[in-house]
């Protein structure tokens, strides 16, 4: 579109770029939905524009096309700057503007405080600036020669210098981040500016959501089986045994990722198998971290039944482990699920602290005895959990990620 109308004169509600009046005679062009609206060239636009800012949310009446309104409300940052808008979106078939306004702008208006509360209450850990990349580039280049663009190299790191705890930087401190020199760090943002993918105020620069086009398609598909899946293989090399990732499903759990181990006699379990919750490790990691009433109806609600001799049935007895399970944050079943399997299960937290999933490592009984597996599969398997939390963390900041 930007090509074929590089003035936005498709757009007449809006003056257009590089004009000072709203087109050629002053005024719009005329071709608008609603010419009340869209004839008062800059002036109404500049109008609106107040309006919006002392009301705080702001209504289109068919300004973008025929039939479509809009309600939009601005999210402000902790610092009271406007990062955002989000916007509600109906047809006039369906609505009139006032009835769109008294319909949703309250619903809005909720949803945007949830936003903004989560931004004030965000934990920004400082996280620790990249260092060295400035020379990681100059290694790659004498080991590919040729092949390997260090200019563009060089103007991809001064991206990476951004990041949680680290929104805002000068000159130095991107220079500093990236180990590059101040007149290059300085091209590559004035590169990045132009190209849109940062802004500069006050000697201060900022990434704009444009970056998120760099890598939010593939990011939108991502799901948590997919960020995990490289963690667990990491895992099982480690360990020598299966590693897998389940959700809990009612009163079940779901496989949804698993690296098996190249063992002769090892755990066969394909991805969508289901176990009861209270028979699994994954599974009781999950119950345990649900709210206490909720524990209590699920095991209400559900009928235990020895899937083994050593299986736990007993609802009191249950409890307990659950119990136990919460405060030392992970969950070993030892036969119960099956004679001879032994399995050992640590949560994966979202960004609330909220169990999302559960890995876990099972093994057969006579490959390590119970204190072995605290001793040696334990910490790495806690290892593993919190590399997959910091991936989706990060993944998290731009897009849900489904757990199935």
């Amino acid at each position: 579109r930007r090509p074929a109308d590089p003035e936005d004169r498709g757009f007449p509600a809006v003056p257009p770029r590089g004009s000072d009046g709203g087109g050629p005679d002053g005024g719009s062009d005329g071709d608008g939905p609603d010419d009340g609206e869209s004839d008062d060239g800059e002036a109404g636009f500049e109008a609106r524009t107040v309006r919006a800012a002392e009301q705080g949310w702001a209504l289109d009446d068919q300004l973008i096309e025929p039939g479509l309104i809009a309600l939009a409300v601005p999210v402000h940052g902790p610092d009271g700057s406007v990062l955002c808008a989000v916007s509600a979106v109906s047809h006039t078939s369906r609505h009139s503007v006032d009835s769109l306004r008294r319909a949703l702008l309250p619903r809005v208006r909720e949803a945007v405080a949830a936003m903004e509360r989560a931004l004030r209450e965000a934990r920004t850990a400082p996280a620790a600036a990249p260092a060295g990349l400035a020379d990681w580039t100059t290694a790659s280049k004498q080991q590919l020669g040729a092949e390997f663009l260090e200019s563009l190299a060089r103007g991809l790191t001064v991206l990476t210098a951004f990041g949680e705890g680290r929104a805002e930087l000068t000159l130095s401190a991107v220079a500093e981040a990236t180990g590059l020199a101040r007149a290059t760090a300085r091209r590559a943002l004035i590169t990045f500016e132009h190209l849109g993918y940062v802004s500069a105020r006050d000697r201060i620069f900022r990434l704009t959501p444009r970056v998120l086009a760099l890598g939010y398609p593939p990011l939108s598909r991502t799901t948590l089986s997919d960020i995990a899946t490289p963690h667990l293989v990491t895992l099982v090399k480690k360990v020598h045994d299966s590693a897998s990732l389940a959700v809990l499903t009612g009163d079940e759990i779901q496989y949804t990722a698993r690296v098996a181990t190249g063992r002769v006699m090892s755990v066969n379990i394909t991805l969508g198998t289901r176990f009861p919750a209270y028979a699994a490790s994954m599974g009781r990691v999950l119950l345990a971290d649900l709210a206490p009433a909720e524990r209590v109806a699920r095991l209400a609600r559900t009928e235990p039944r020895a899937l083994t001799p050593r299986t736990v049935t007993g609802p009191a007895e249950l409890a307990t482990l659950l119990e136990r399970v919460e405060r030392e944050g992970y969950a070993l079943v030892d036969e119960e699920l099956e004679e001879g399997l032994r399995s050992l299960a640590v949560p994966v937290r979202d960004r609330t602290g909220r169990a999302v999933a559960a890995v876990n490592v099972a093994m057969h009984s006579s490959r390590r005895s119970v204190e072995r597996c605290l001793r040696e599969v334990l910490p790495e398997l806690r290892c593993t959990a919190e590399a997959i939390e910091a991936d989706l963390r990060i993944a998290g900041r731009f897009t849900r990620i489904p757990s199935a």
